[in-house]
C-alpha cells in the first residue's frame, strides 16, 4: 500500500519504520525538505519527498506536524493521492507550550481534527495522538495477545476509519472506535485516555469517563 507520511518527528519517523518494514511503499515529508531526510530514507527505504509530493499514490495519507503549522501546508496537499485516500491526524492542541491561542477551537468548540479538517478539505481519522511515539516501535503484539495495547480511533468516514483500524491492526495494535470527529475530543490531552497504555476494554471506559470540560492548559 502507498503511504504518505507529513511530518518526520518522533511519530512520523517512527510510523515510516514500522510501514516501511511491513513492506508499504512509503513516501516521507517535512517542512525542511527531502534532502534533511536522508539517513531516514537510507534507515527504511523510504522515499524521501517534498510535502507537495507526499501523498501522491497514496492511499492512506499521516498528517504529522505541530497544529499551528496546518494552516500552512500547500493548498491541493492531497492532489494526486489514491481514490478513497485516508487521512490520519495526529494531532494535539498545545496553545500554551507551542501553538498559541486559535479562537475556532476555543471560541466555537471545534476539536482539533474539525479544525484541520477545515483546513486540509478533506475528512481525517483521528488516531496516534495519545500514543507515546517509542511504543510504536516497542509494542506491537500479535492479535489475541492479553497484553496488546489499544488505541482509540475516531473519523466520520466510516470508510476511512476501517482501513486505518486495518492498518493499525497491522502495525501491532487493537483498536476501539471513538466515535466521530465531533467526539474526538475525549481523546485530546489530559483526557483518561490519553496516552493509556491498556486493552480496547479499558480503553473504552477511559473514553467514557472523558469530560468536556478542558483544563486550564487548553486555553492560550
Amino acid at each position: 500500500m502507498g503511504a504518505g507520511i507529513i511530518g518526520a518527528g518522533n511519530i512520523g519517523g517512527n510510523l515510516t519504520r514500522r510501514l516501511s518494514a511491513l513492506g508499504h511503499d512509503v513516501s516521507v515529508a517535512n517542512s525542511r525538505g527531502p534532502q534533511t531526510l536522508k539517513d531516514l530514507a537510507e534507515e527504511t527505504g523510504a522515499t524521501p519527498v517534498t510535502v507537495e509530493e507526499a501523498a501522491r499514490g497514496a492511499e492512506v495519507v499521516v498528517v504529522t506536524i505541530p497544529l499551528k503549522a496546518i494552516p500552512s501546508l500547500p493548498s491541493g496537499i492531497l492532489d494526486g493521492a489514491a481514490d478513497g485516500v485516508a487521512v490520519i491526524d495526529t494531532n494535539n492542541y498545545y496553545p500554551q507550550q507551542r501553538d498559541g491561542r486559535i479562537a475556532e477551537i476555543e471560541d466555537e468548540g471545534l476539536t482539533e481534527s474539525r479544525w484541520t479538517e477545515r483546513h486540509i478539505g478533506h475528512p481525517v481519522i483521528k488516531a496516534f495522538n495519545g500514543t507515546y511515539a517509542q511504543d510504536i516501535l516497542d509494542r506491537p503484539l500479535a492479535a489475541g495477545d492479553p497484553d496488546r495495547v489499544a488505541l482509540p480511533v475516531a473519523g466520520d468516514d466510516e470508510a476511512a476509519k476501517a482501513k486505518v483500524r486495518a492498518l493499525i491492526d497491522e502495525l501491532g495494535f487493537d483498536t476501539v472506535d471513538a466515535g466521530g470527529i465531533d467526539d474526538s475530543w475525549r481523546q485530546q490531552p489530559d483526557t483518561p485516555v490519553y496516552g493509556l497504555r491498556a486493552g480496547t476494554e479499558a480503553v473504552a471506559e477511559a473514553l467514557a469517563e472523558a469530560s468536556p470540560e478542558r483544563p486550564a492548559t487548553f486555553r492560550g
